[in-house]
């Protein structure tokens, strides 16, 4: 699975160093009612929608961003969207296989 994730993100998308020793930030753009009936123990849900209401709430946070979501197509352009605003964003794609990674 880490292997294949890497495939997708590439080699400079280490989630775990990423969460563990740069104190990223996991914001999951599902909906709220998708976000309540699980995820990542510690994650922000910001839906994607309104992704672009919380830009300058997301750059105090001065930290890498991972976005997850159900599938990864949500949280792509919520990377872009962030990356575009000058944000360090990461795609982390599903929420599961993002949660199954990071130790």
């Amino acid at each position: 699975m880490i292997g294949f994730l890497r495939n997708i993100f590439g080699p400079s998308a280490d989630f775990n160093q990423l969460v563990n020793e740069k104190g990223a930030v996991i914001i999951d753009v599902r909906t709220s009612q998708e976000f309540n009936s699980g995820h990542i123990k510690g994650a922000m849900n910001i839906p994607l929608q309104s992704i672009d209401q919380h830009i300058e709430k997301i750059k105090k946070y001065n930290k890498p961003i991972i976005t997850c979501c159900r599938s990864g197509a949500r949280s792509s352009a919520a990377a872009s969207q962030l990356k575009g605003k000058g944000i360090e964003a990461y795609n982390g794609g599903s929420w599961n296989s993002l949660n199954n990674v990071i130790r």
